[in-house]
C-alpha cells in the first residue's frame, strides 16, 4: 500500500460528491443514545466502505453506523479502517462547517496512515504531510462537559468549546490550541487519526492517563485522551 495513497483517495472522492453530502444535513435520524445521524453520515460510510471493497478487501471497516453490539469479536492484530464519517453530526445538522472526516488505517495490529479531513473548512491533515505548528494559550474542551465540570477549570487559560472531536485534536496538534482533553471517554473512530498523527508530529498523546504509542483502539469501550503541544 503506497504511503498515504488510501486517505488522498478518500479525500478526492468525498470532495467530489460534497455538494450531494450537503443536500442531506437535514434529513436527521435520532438513535437510541439520543444524538442524530444523518444521511450525510450514511453517504460518507458508503463512499469509504465501497474503496475499501475495491481497493482493501483484506481489511475491515469499523465505522460509528456500523459497530453494533453484534459485531464479532475484535482482533488487536487484524487489519482494519476505522472511520468516522461525519464526527460533529450535530454541527453538521446545524449548518455549522465545523465537522470532519476521521480515518485511521492499521495492517495486522499496526499503524499505516490517519486523516483528518474538514470538508467544508478544506483543511486536511494526511500522514506523512508538512504541518504549520503555532504556540496558544487556549485549551479546547469536550462537548460532553457539563456546568459543574466547567466550574472547576484551571485559570490563565483561555477556553473553546467547538463541538467536533476531530477539528479539536488537529487544532491541539498544531498547537492552536495549547491542549484538548476528553474526561469523559469516547469510541475509537473518534480519537485515533488525532493520536497518531499527535504522535508523528512530536505531540504528548496520553490514553486512560497512559502514554499512547500508536497501538490499535477498538470498540470494546470509551477511552479518555489527551493531546497537548504546549508545556
Amino acid at each position: 500500500m503506497n504511503k498515504s495513497k488510501f486517505c488522498n483517495d478518500i479525500v478526492h472522492l468525498i470532495k467530489s460528491s460534497l455538494p450531494e453530502v450537503l443536500d442531506l444535513r437535514d434529513r436527521i435520524t435520532k438513535k437510541e443514545d439520543d444524538s442524530y445521524v444523518s444521511e450525510g453520515d450514511l453517504l460518507v460510510q458508503e463512499i469509504v466502505f465501497k474503496y475499501i471493497k475495491e481497493n482493501l478487501p483484506e481489511h475491515e471497516l469499523i465505522s460509528e453506523e456500523l459497530a453494533g453490539n453484534d459485531q464479532q469479536a475484535w482482533n488487536d492484530d487484524g487489519s482494519y479502517v476505522i472511520l468516522d464519517p461525519i464526527d460533529g453530526t450535530e454541527n453538521f445538522i446545524s449548518g455549522l462547517k465545523e465537522w470532519g472526516v476521521g480515518l485511521s488505517i492499521y495492517t495486522n495490529g499496526r499503524h499505516q496512515e490517519s486523516c483528518i479531513y474538514l470538508p467544508e473548512l478544506d483543511e486536511v491533515q494526511i500522514s506523512g504531510m508538512p504541518m504549520r505548528t503555532y504556540t496558544s494559550r487556549i485549551r479546547g474542551l469536550s462537548s460532553s462537559l457539563k456546568k459543574e465540570d466547567l466550574l472547576q477549570l484551571s485559570e490563565g487559560f483561555e477556553y473553546r468549546i467547538i463541538g467536533c472531536s476531530m477539528y479539536n485534536m488537529l487544532l491541539a496538534v498544531r498547537g492552536s490550541y495549547d491542549r484538548f482533553e476528553n474526561v469523559k471517554g469516547v469510541h475509537c473512530w473518534d480519537v485515533l487519526p488525532g493520536l497518531n498523527l499527535a504522535l508523528e508530529h512530536g505531540c504528548r498523546a496520553h490514553v486512560d492517563g497512559n502514554p499512547y504509542r500508536g497501538e490499535l483502539l477498538l470498540p470494546v469501550k470509551k477511552y479518555k485522551i489527551k493531546i497537548q503541544r504546549g508545556g
